[in-house]
């Protein structure tokens, strides 16, 4: 998550249930945050061990898909509405139905307008907008933003495929959705707290792609094969490790730091190194942050190469410089994971808060202010692979403005930092780890073994889950994969074990009044006692088969 943090803690190997907060103590937003995500932890290990991998509750069960084939449009699938989980993750499919505005008061002897019928105008004469579908489709999905002018977003055109879920987290600030901000603390403060946000979208894979053979498989194999695909699609296959070192430039300035710190930032960081282009080592680069991220922009309007921002930051750590690299995104590319070019700031023009970009953003991004597009600074720089390097430097090269992977050696990043990428990585868009940067010990926050060598670690994120939906093999035909459970609740019995025991010897009573013998055998396979009279209340023959049961066992059984 691109959030302002000083470092995430939750560490589920160490079993912690609760954070406790004590008096006279800082609090930190770190401690907030761990207790926030073990309670997460524990409803969704808890709704995975009941439910399973994934499966909706009956009556209320999300997700269900219906082809919608035409001969003239794209094909289109219907999302039917309710509640699924995934993981333990809980996602709902529920299409918001808008709320009923004030009506507007009608032209006198506008019938029309009393009588409220389709096409009715308001009083300014505009049509009145048609009510919204009542469930989501391939097409309007809300975090899938399918585009039917690019072609890898339509749906396959030959059968069969499988409709999926994938189903990720994501952090969302008040740069995305300005609703967060608390306007009464003014425009010139931060914002305060940011949100997780579930995402999850409906997307077609191909049935080439899980090896099954023929047009319509047992649904066993289908799962089968689409566990064993999910499964090598959410593995993480790369590794990194970090340290920091002292550089070999740290006595130009022995007075901002301890001589002998081997990091020698002058405050503490949270550095972020985050994979940009997917890939293996030869195609993927990867960009990094000293605040993890979080330094964002909001865009008011985009002309070219010109960007104009709502602000152009709080103070010179938190701004924008000549140099710099941004990411121009918005909230259709975040939710898809694209990895755009990175651009550099080439000149500010601070009385306007515009700045010039080294090209046009990428056609499709940031050209939609509904979608809140904004610029997240990237501290990298060229050159910021085998030296050392400081905020103004440059020369270097770079991919598409990020840093090309290198395995198998250290690369530092600045002031002592260093990473390292282990061999044989195969590399995923957004996937990130984290490293804070302390001066208190002038040194960062890694773990490492026995002799104080620094551990591989697998990406801290982005976790993705995978759930079937549907096969879809032909017009009006798609069997159903989703999972169903029932609800544990039940009816609460009339009475208790012992009043069903006397209600039973009741009706065994009743047999025997009515044949004259008794429905069972007793002790030594000899008759059973007569039983109490019908007329005994229930308290009564609860007795009587309790003088019963002790009577045969003080004589040892009937002969």
């Amino acid at each position: 998550m691109h959030a302002d943090l000083s470092r995430l803690t939750h560490r589920p190997e160490r079993h912690y249930s609760a954070v406790v907060a004590q008096q006279g103590r800082v609090q930190l937003d770190a401690d907030a945050n761990e207790q926030t995500a073990i309670q997460l932890f524990q409803a969704r290990t808890l709704a995975a061990d009941l439910i399973g991998r994934h499966g909706g509750p009956s009556g209320a069960n999300g997700f269900k898909i219906d082809l919608k084939g035409s001969s003239g449009t794209l094909d289109d699938l219907i999302i039917g509405g309710g509640r699924y989980y995934v993981d333990g993750i809980l996602l709902d499919a529920t299409r918001p139905q808008p709320g009923e505005p004030v009506p507007a008061a009608g032209a006198a002897g506008d019938e029309r307008a009393e009588q409220g019928e389709p096409g009715e105008h308001d009083a300014d004469g505009a049509a009145e907008p048609d009510a919204p579908p009542a469930t989501w489709t391939y097409w309007d999905q809300p975090d899938g933003f399918r585009d039917p002018e690019r072609p890898e977003d339509r749906l396959p055109g030959q059968f069969p495929y499988l409709a999926y879920l994938k189903v990720w987290e994501r952090l969302v600030t008040a740069a995305e959705d300005p609703a967060l901000r608390e306007v009464a603390l003014g425009s010139a403060l931060p914002d305060t707290a940011a949100r997780t946000k579930v995402v999850w979208q409906v997307l077609p894979l191909p049935g080439t792609a899980l090896g099954l053979e023929g047009d319509n498989p047992p649904v066993t194999d289908i799962r089968k094969a689409f566990d064993t695909w999910a499964q090598q699609q959410s593995a993480p296959r790369s590794r990194l490790a970090a340290r920091s070192e002292r550089p070999d430039h740290a006595d130009d300035d022995p007075c901002l730091v301890k001589p002998d710190a081997r990091y020698r930032g002058p405050e503490n960081q949270l550095y972020r190194v985050e994979v940009h282009e997917g890939g293996d080592a030869k195609t993927a680069t990867f960009k990094w942050s000293r605040e993890n991220g979080s330094v964002t922009f909001p865009v008011d309007e985009l002309d070219g190469t010109w960007v104009e921002l709502a602000s152009l930051g709080g103070d010179d750590k938190l701004d924008l410089d000549v140099g710099d690299r941004v990411e121009f995104v918005d909230t259709a590319v975040t939710s898809r994971g694209e990895a755009l070019p990175l651009l550099r700031v080439e000149e500010l023009d601070l009385p306007g808060r515009r700045v010039r970009l080294s090209d046009e953003p990428a056609a499709g991004a940031g050209r939609r202010p509904e979608l809140h597009p904004y610029l997240r600074r990237w501290d990298h720089r060229e050159g910021g692979t085998g030296q050392t390097v400081r905020r103004g430097d440059r020369g270097g090269r770079l991919r598409h403005g990020a840093l090309p992977v290198e395995e198998g050696g250290w690369l530092p990043l600045e002031d002592g930092v260093e990473v390292y990428f282990a061999a044989g990585g195969s590399y995923r868009t957004g996937d990130y780890w984290l490293i804070p940067a302390r001066t208190a010990t002038g040194s960062v926050e890694w773990p490492t073994d026995a002799a104080r060598r620094p551990l591989l670690r697998h990406p801290a994120g982005i976790a993705v889950h995978y759930a079937p939906l549907a096969w879809v093999h032909g017009e009006q035909t798609v069997p159903d994969l989703r999972l169903a459970f029932r609800p544990l609740a039940g009816d609460i019995p009339a009475a208790d074990d012992a009043a069903v025991a006397a209600e039973e010897q009741a009706r065994d009573e009743e047999t025997y009044d009515e044949t004259g013998e008794s429905g069972g055998l007793g002790t030594q396979g000899g008759p059973a006692a007569p039983p109490a009279s019908r007329s005994q209340t229930t308290a009564a023959a609860e007795a009587a088969v309790d003088r019963a049961d002790g009577g045969a066992g003080e004589a040892g059984g009937v002969g």
